[in-house]
C-alpha cells in the first residue's frame, strides 16, 4: 500500500508540468496557432522562477517572474507567427533552441557557473485535513499548492472553452477565422490572447519543475516534457479533461522510471525509455484519429 501511495503521488507530481503545458498548448492551438515552443517556454520560465526567487528571497515573486517570462516568449511566438506570418513550426523550434542555449548563458551570468543553480525554498506540500489521511487516494490531497491550482484550472479551462463567449470565439477562430472576422471579431487579438495564455501556462509548468518538483534549476531540466505535453494534447483530442488524463498517463510512465521500475524484471534501459515509447504508441495508435482545429497552423490574412 505504501508503494502504491508513493507511486500515485509521484504520478501526480510528474503529470503536473505536462498538464500545465498541455493546457497552454490547448489555448494556442484552439486559436489556430501551433505551439511547438512549449518546451522552450517551460525551460526559460523554470530558470526565471529560480532566478527571481534567488534575487528577491520570495518564492511567490519567483513564480510571478516565471509567468511573466512565459508570457513574453508566448508573445514572441505570436508576433512571429501571427503578425509576420512566419512558419509556426520554425518559430517554435527557434524558441526551443533560444531557451536551451540562453539558459546555459544566463546560468553563468546569474550564478557564475553552469550545471545546477543554488537551491531555493520550494513551494511546500500542503495536506488537506481528513482527505490526505485516506489510504492510497490521500496522495492526491497531499501536494504542492501548484498541484491544487492545476486541479482548479482543468474544469475552469473546460468552462471557459465550452461555456463562455470568449471560448466560443476562440474555438471559432481556430476553425473558421473568416466567418469570425465577418462577424466583427478581431481574429488577431484572439490569437494573441490564446498564444499569450499558452506561454503563461507553459511557464507555470516550468516553474513547477524548478520550484516545486525540485528546488533548483538544472540545464536542460525539461528533458522533452514540452513535446510530451504536445502529445498529451493530441492524445486528449484538444480537450482539457482529455489532455489532463493523458498527462496523468505519461506522468505514470515517468513515475515508473523514477521509482526504478517498481520491481519489474526488465532491463533498466527499457524502463528509462518507457515514457517516450508510450508517447510513440499513443500517437501512432490514437493520434491519427484525432482531428485538430481546421485552421491550425494557417496564418490569417484579413481581406
Amino acid at each position: 500500500m505504501d508503494e502504491l501511495t508513493a507511486l500515485l503521488a509521484s504520478t501526480i507530481r510528474n503529470a503536473t508540468p505536462l498538464a500545465f503545458a498541455a493546457l497552454g498548448g490547448l489555448f494556442s492551438e484552439r486559436s489556430g496557432v501551433i505551439n511547438i515552443g512549449l518546451e522552450g517556454m517551460m525551460l526559460i520560465s523554470a530558470f526565471a522562477g529560480v532566478a527571481g526567487a534567488q534575487g528577491s528571497g520570495s518564492t511567490v515573486f519567483g513564480l510571478l517572474v516565471a509567468l511573466a517570462v512565459g508570457l513574453l516568449f508566448g508573445l514572441v511566438h505570436a508576433v512571429a507567427s501571427i503578425t509576420f506570418e512566419a512558419d509556426q513550426i520554425i518559430s517554435g523550434i527557434a524558441i526551443n533552441l533560444l531557451a536551451l542555449g540562453g539558459t546555459g548563458l544566463l546560468m553563468v551570468l546569474f550564478f557564475g557557473s553552469g550545471g545546477t543553480s543554488p537551491r531555493i525554498e520550494p513551494f511546500s506540500r500542503i495536506d488537506i485535513p481528513l482527505l490526505a489521511d485516506i489510504p492510497i487516494v490521500g496522495a492526491i490531497f497531499s501536494q504542492s499548492v501548484l498541484v491544487y491550482l492545476l486541479y482548479a484550472l482543468v474544469p475552469i479551462t473546460w468552462w471557459v472553452l465550452y461555456r463562455s463567449r470568449f471560448g466560443l470565439r476562440l474555438r471559432a477562430v481556430g476553425e473558421v477565422p473568416e466567418a469570425v472576422d465577418t462577424a466583427g471579431v478581431n481574429v488577431f487579438r484572439l490569437r494573441y490572447i490564446g498564444v499569450g495564455l499558452s506561454g503563461m501556462l507553459a511557464g507555470l509548468g516550468g516553474a513547477f519543475l524548478s520550484m516545486s518538483l525540485l528546488s533548483a534549476f538544472t540545464e536542460g531540466m525539461t528533458n522533452g516534457r514540452g513535446f510530451i505535453a504536445l502529445a498529451a494534447l493530441i492524445f486528449g483530442r484538444w480537450n482539457p479533461v482529455g489532455a489532463f488524463a493523458a498527462a496523468l498517463l505519461f506522468g505514470f510512465a515517468q513515475a515508473v522510471v523514477f521509482r526504478g521500475g517498481i520491481g519489474f524484471t526488465v532491463p533498466q534501459e527499457f524502463i528509462e525509455m518507457f515514457p517516450y515509447l508510450l508517447v510513440i504508441v499513443a500517437l501512432v495508435g490514437f493520434g491519427g484519429r484525432a482531428v485538430p482545429p481546421a485552421a491550425s497552423g494557417q496564418p490569417y490574412r484579413k481581406e
